[in-house]
């Protein structure tokens, strides 16, 4: 890109910037507008820089104007003009001006974006400076920006359980597999699969909602033993015990909690742990049930308990164990 184009791309973010920011201030904000603004926030870190250097430029106009106002009371009444298209003419030297004072240039922002990951069946636990604690489940990889101003947190992959420190002025949002999940005061788990989003609250509520197709389900606000499964298009809630949603957390002590669990679910649940893969050869043996809790780390030790207990045949062929009738 050469570096007309470059600053031709500058200018159409910074207008779009202006656009987002005239809307929220002073037109008629919507339910929709809150999803688009964030959705497009999210595709660019260029885009959050613009939007937010550009609405603490206004912040400072409003100051400088509430100042102004105040001397101007004690003097004769004049009408005052509006200084909204002043604003947009000068907001990038006050925005230039208050980054050089911060001390906040554009590189930084970057930098305020803090990667973390597992590796297949590992379990590690970031605690940020507000107190706000996520455990990463094994294969998991999130980013996080945690800072005075904002606190999100985007899930690429794998499954994560959330202690939010709730902040009502800045609530952490959750950004996984097109949906936003907002904190109001919350202990939740969200697990991204290959087919489905999950969302089980424990404590406290969050809101879920669809940020890449608002329009596909409504946003659902979740209470505790709530638990919502999200695709693309849809969205449905259900209740589910206290005791089952501990159970499901059984990863967090390092095992996994089977109750009338399918032998065929079992071993996919486990292979999310394993290096060494689960196998069940044929259909009927997958439609047994199993109980008990399990090493999440112990492949081999599943496939033991299979052949004691439900008279299974298991043969260890290295890289697979399999089990078959």
């Amino acid at each position: 890109m050469s570096h007309a184009d470059d600053m031709m791309h500058s200018e159409s973010i910074e207008a779009r910037a202006a656009h987002w920011l005239r809307k929220s201030e002073l037109g008629d904000w919507r339910e929709e507008d809150d999803a688009a603004l964030n959705a497009w926030l999210g595709e660019s870190m260029n885009h959050a820089v613009a939007y937010w250097r550009l609405k603490a430029a206004w912040k400072r106009a409003e100051r400088i104007t509430a100042i102004q106002s105040a001397v101007e009371a004690k003097a004769a009444p004049q009408p005052r003009r509006p200084y909204w298209p002043f604003f947009l003419g000068a907001a990038a030297s006050i925005a230039a001006a208050i980054l050089i004072v911060i001390g906040l240039p554009l590189l930084q922002s970057k930098q305020d974006v803090q990667s973390y990951a597992t590796e297949v069946g590992g379990h590690e636990t970031v605690t940020f400076s507000d107190g706000t604690r996520i455990e990463l489940n094994t294969d998991t990889a999130v980013r996080a920006r945690m800072t005075t101003v904002e606190r999100v947190v985007w899930l690429d992959k794998g499954e994560a359980y959330f202690q939010v420190k709730h902040d009502a002025a800045h609530p952490l949002k959750v950004f996984v597999a097109g949906h936003r999940v907002t904190d109001l005061g919350t202990e939740f788990l969200v697990r991204d699969d290959a087919n489905y989003l999950e969302v089980a609250l424990l404590k406290g509520r969050a809101r879920i909602e669809n940020v890449k197709v608002p329009k596909s389900a409504q946003p659902a606000t979740l209470a505790p033993g709530d638990v919502a499964l999200a695709t693309t298009d849809a969205m449905s809630v259900t209740k589910m015990d206290t005791r089952d949603l501990q159970s499901q957390l059984g990863w967090r002590r390092g095992v996994l909690v089977f109750n009338h669990t399918t032998l065929g679910d079992a071993v996919t649940e486990l292979n999310r742990y394993n290096r060494q893969k689960l196998v069940v050869a044929d259909p009927a043996a997958a439609r047994l049930q199993i109980n008990g809790t399990f090493p999440a780390g112990n492949a081999e030790l599943f496939g033991r308990v299979a052949e004691v207990v439900l008279k299974l045949h298991v043969e260890n062929r290295g890289g697979e164990i399999v089990i078959s009738r």
